[in-house]
Order: structure tokens, then sequence, then C-alpha cells
């Protein structure tokens, strides 16, 4: 008997870096086979085109993409908004394919005339707009950092019966230049998105979920970030006229309704890896 799916309206992910050691394919997948969205909006940095090796793609990662492509030949309108891990897709900004569009940002009319300005974020970022050899070195630095991460909550749960710990989240709790970056992108997003009269905007890129109004002399906007899928495993939805914030749960797994697998034998893995390769390769030229 085919489970019910959760129809949500629309759906924002962002920063799930597939085809890197910190993504969390397996549990994302979970979520996204639980789920039936009306409009699919990928926030940048969905496939980690910096550190993209076809010598790390595991099977899990595959079936995300073929997951997402599976809601596209079914018609569900999605927005690929490029972000900096991904940004040699902005060169093909524009392009629709089907129901899939690659846009630099997106403006989506909500119910009762609303609207959400939805973009990456990373154009706020001084590192990416100046030094993107530091910004790159980076990345490798935080995805070592994060592989560092799993094996000491692998030990802490299983050897001393702990709980997890985000050693990334408490850097960035601790260093105040961090918390203090955190809270200028957030301001300028929304001073942003006050000035062109939205009443929403939305942003990925910190890997910082959030949903707040912010006010300044100009008036007021509701901020919202979609997280990560690295470290917080969150997700933006939209459903019955309002925003909420989506954590992902191990312990509710059971409770998700989750679609079971299906095909997953017509996955060509090595004939996609070949065809994706020689795409970024050729980005890169």
């Amino acid at each position: 008997m085919k489970r019910q799916k959760r129809s949500i309206d629309i759906l924002v992910i962002s920063d799930i870096h597939l085809g890197t050691y910190g993504c969390h394919a397996k549990e994302l997948l979970l979520y996204l086979r639980s789920i039936k969205p009306g409009i699919v909006v990928l926030n940048g940095d969905i496939i980690d085109i910096w550190q993209f090796s076809k010598s790390y793609w595991p099977k899990s990662h595959m079936k995300v993409i073929r997951q997402l492509f599976k809601w596209v030949s079914k018609g569900v309108k999605t927005y690929y908004v490029t972000g900096n891990h991904d940004e040699m897709l902005r060169r093909f900004a524009g392009l629709k394919m089907g129901s899939l569009s690659i846009v630099n940002k997106v403006v989506l009319d909500l119910p009762g005339g609303a609207k959400a300005w939805i973009f990456h974020g990373d154009v706020f970022d001084i590192t990416m707009q100046h030094s993107r050899w530091l910004a790159k070195l980076g990345a490798i630095g935080y995805d070592t950092l994060i592989l560092i991460n799993r094996v000491f909550n692998f030990f802490s749960e299983k050897v001393f019966h702990k709980g997890k710990l985000s050693l990334s989240a408490k850097i960035k709790e601790s260093v105040k230049t961090a918390v203090a970056f955190i809270n200028n992108f957030e301001l300028t997003s929304a001073e942003i998105g006050i000035s062109n009269k939205f009443e929403y905007v939305i942003c990925g890129h910190i890997h910082h979920p959030e949903i707040r109004t912010i006010s300044t002399t100009e008036g007021s906007i509701v901020y919202m970030n979609s997280g990560d899928w690295v470290e917080n495993l969150s997700a933006l939805e939209f459903s019955k006229g309002e925003w909420s914030l989506y954590r992902f749960d191990e312990h509710n797994i059971a409770e998700m309704n989750v679609e079971p697998e299906e095909d997953d034998e017509e996955i060509n893995t090595s004939q996609l890896f070949d065809n994706m390769l020689h795409e970024f390769n050729m980005m890169r030229k």
C-alpha cells in the first residue's frame, strides 16, 4: 500500500554540498521521499563543484539527484538558484529545461499578494568577492572539520554514551567575528529586501537556519535562511499560508511516511559520473 506523503506548497533547501564528506545525503533522501512539494527552490550549493571528484560520489548522493529530477519529470516547478560552490552554473542563468529553471535569484508570488525574494547570499560575502582562493581553501578546511566532527560524535555516542556535538557550530557561536558576520549578513539582506518592498527575503550560504522579523527605520521584513544539509539538516517549508523551518530528526523517521525506494538498479552511476565530470571539467576551462 502506497504511503500518503506530506504535501507542502513550497520547499526551499540549500547548501546540500553533494560530493563532499559532510553531506548528509541519506537523511536528505528520507526527507525528500516523505514530502510532495508544489514548488521546489534549490537555493545554491546543491552540488559542490569546487570539491567535486569522481573518486567520491556515494550512491546516496546520486539518489538525491535522481529524486530531484523525478520531481522535474513530473512537472514540479523547480528553480535552481546558483550559489558560490556551484557558481559555474551562473553562465546558464535563464536556461529552462522542462519545469527546471536555472536562475541567480527568484521572486515568488505568495497568496495574499506577498512576495518572497530568494537568492543564495554569497553576493554579500567579501571573501567571495575579493579572495576566491581563500574561500575555496576555507571550504576544504570546513569539510575536514566535518569529518573530524563525525569521528568525534561516533566515540561520543558509542563509547562514552553522550550526545552529538557540532564543532563548527560551537566555533560560530564562540567567535565574535563569526557572530558579527551572521548578524551583518541577515541585516544587509533585510535592508535590501525592505527597500524593494518585499515581505520575505530568503537566503542560504551561511548554514544558519533562521526565521525572524527584522525591523529598520525603513520598515520590516521576515528574514529566513534554509540552513544546510551538512550540520543542521534543515529546510524551509511554505504550507497553508505560513512558513516554517523543518529540521530532520532521526528519532522520528518512522513517522515520516517515507516512500519506498524504487528502481535503484536503474541508476547507471558510472555513466552519470562520466557525464557530470565531463560537464564540470568543461565549465572549469
